[in-house]
């Protein structure tokens, strides 16, 4: 049971801005809560890495579900698109953890994130020097398929990976965001599953509480940006953010 008695508020901003903060950029550019929200955690507020991942997957499996329903509110999300992306890409998570305990993602990581770093610098100059022309994505299924075995095996990357080879197949960006987000919440809650089991509800209190508020209160204003942003600066903003958070990823991945 939650001791209301010791509850406080004061203690509970820190993370509540944590989780706003990620959330308001995975919920317009439909990629980077789990980076932003780690790095935030373990180099600002000083969380251990392995508690910090803990508490990153149980408040996914709720922000995902709300930024789901305020683009669907929005009419941010492509319903072909969501068909096409949600069996392979649960498939590919669900197959992701069952390999997990029998493979090194550790070691595929890097060279994974040195390809979404090329694929951000990419869209940061097309969306700088070329007008976006909009046409239907061919490259779905398998693209789900891979998206959801990275997220799950190697511990992230649902959003850079499907939402950066869409754009890059010429798929509208506000689109794109919406179902990305939206087909998330399907895969966090098949990846994370047994994880909640073991770990019970009462890590919702505490710090994981103050990352839920702010993750649920900025969905809302992550799916209006997505709505209301031009396709030409949501493909310069996917650049220049895939191109920091993957950089650094490969930066603290060899550097340690």
């Amino acid at each position: 049971m939650f001791d209301f008695a010791s509850f406080d508020l004061w203690a509970l901003l820190p993370f509540i801005a944590v989780g706003f903060a990620a959330q308001l950029v995975d919920g317009a550019l439909g990629m980077a809560f789990g980076v932003i929200m780690n790095t935030l955690l373990v180099g600002v507020l000083g969380v251990p890495p392995a508690l910090a991942s803990q508490r990153v997957h149980v408040v996914e499996c709720f922000t995902t579900a709300t930024s789901g329903l305020s683009h669907l509110y929005h009419r941010n999300i492509d319903a072909k698109l969501f068909m096409r992306l949600l069996v392979p890409g649960v498939l590919g998570g669900v197959t992701g953890a069952y390999l997990l305990s029998s493979i090194d993602a550790s070691t595929v990581k890097p060279f994974v994130l040195l390809y979404l770093a090329g694929i951000g610098i990419y869209l940061l100059v097309r969306g700088i020097l070329y007008p976006p022309k909009l046409r239907e994505a061919k490259y779905v299924a398998p693209l789900g398929l891979v998206g959801g075995f990275l997220d799950a095996a190697g511990g992230g990357g649902w959003g850079p990976v499907v939402t950066s080879n869409l754009l890059i197949q010429g798929a509208d960006p506000r689109k794109v965001v919406g179902t990305v987000n939206s087909v998330e919440f399907f895969l966090t809650v098949a990846v994370s599953a047994t994880f909640i089991y073991h770990l019970g509800l009462a890590d919702l209190a505490g710090a994981t509480l103050g990352l839920l508020i702010g993750g649920v209160l900025a969905a809302p204003f992550g799916a209006f940006f997505a709505k209301h942003v031009p396709a030409k600066w949501m493909l310069i903003a996917v650049g220049i953010v895939l191109t920091i958070t993957s950089s650094y990823g490969v930066w603290n991945a060899w550097a340690n």
